[in-house]
């Protein structure tokens, strides 16, 4: 794929999102599971925006952990793209099989929809295992070498490791094999780690001091703050599906509240009609 076939606009994306993770504020990245929460995530003020995977595959009727192939989930971050004028950065699992042609394909795939980062994980399936350091480093330097060949040299990847969020190992070793993941998929080209599962504060904070690459947590609610994280040395912070399942929990309450009181109350102070249709209506395919 040559440069000329990309997005008009991937360059200019990939160089923001690259400045907005070089920041001296972390970079807080909404994560949008279709056209319209990536349309209203956008003008609620956000820089930039990821895609969840978990979002994506339930809006598709399917489940989480690469429920959609490759082509439908590249169709997804197509739409998503095409609904805003920030840069998005995609979701893409565990890289759509398990050699590193798999994940060059997929970044391939991706880049040619309109991401300018991807979200690349080390499980192997679902709750484990993890791939080994050397595998996964030849898959990173794989979606490397594959957003150079697709003309985004630029493509900010983000190495994802599940130490923490599967509980991989003894617990008292998974600090050090998340520093070590950290030191290899570094070398490998990653520019950021994402480290899902740990939020503890102390903990970060020793993380962030010692990895050669910017640390990115997952935030949940009644977790640690924006504030609290970023003084903990984390650089980005993402939401996984927690958007999502915010969305379809407010449709829950409404049809509970419907089928039950009769009543509507749940419905109130939603975006108007207008606002929302206002922020699609006119869009261009592939804009």
């Amino acid at each position: 794929m040559s440069n000329r076939t990309l997005p008009a606009r991937s360059a200019e994306h990939a160089a923001t999102l690259r400045a907005l993770a070089a920041a001296d504020a972390p970079l807080l990245l909404p994560n949008a599971w279709d056209a319209g929460s990536a349309a209203v995530i956008a003008a609620a003020g956000a820089a930039a925006i990821a895609t969840t995977s978990g979002g994506v595959s339930w809006s598709a009727g399917r489940g989480d952990g690469q429920g959609l192939d490759r082509a439908a989930m590249a169709e997804a971050v197509r739409r998503i793209a095409a609904a805003v004028d920030v840069p998005v950065t995609a979701d893409v699992e565990g890289g759509y099989g398990p050699a590193p042609e798999d994940v060059a394909e997929t970044v391939r795939a991706v880049v040619a929809a309109g991401a300018v980062g991807v979200n690349l994980e080390d499980s192997a399936a679902p709750g484990g295992p993890l791939f080994t350091v050397a595998e996964q480093s030849a898959r990173l330097r794989a979606a490397r070498a594959a957003a150079a060949e697709a003309g985004l040299p630029g493509l900010l990847v983000n190495a994802r490791t599940d130490v923490h969020l599967f509980g991989v190992g003894p617990a008292d070793g998974r600090p050090a094999e998340v520093l070590r993941r950290a030191e290899a998929y570094a070398a490998a080209g990653a520019d950021s780690l994402f480290v899902p599962g740990l939020l503890d504060l102390a903990a970060l904070k020793e993380l962030t001091a010692a990895s050669p690459l910017p640390v990115n947590a997952m935030a949940v609610p009644g977790g640690p703050t924006v504030a609290e994280l970023a003084a903990a040395g984390v650089r980005r912070i993402s939401l996984g599906t927690a958007l999502a399942q915010a969305a379809y929990t407010a449709a829950h309450r409404a049809v509970t509240e419907l089928l039950g009181t009769g009543t509507y109350g749940a419905l109130g102070g939603a975006l108007d009609y207008g606002t929302l249709n206002g922020l699609l209506a006119g869009r261009r395919p592939g804009r």
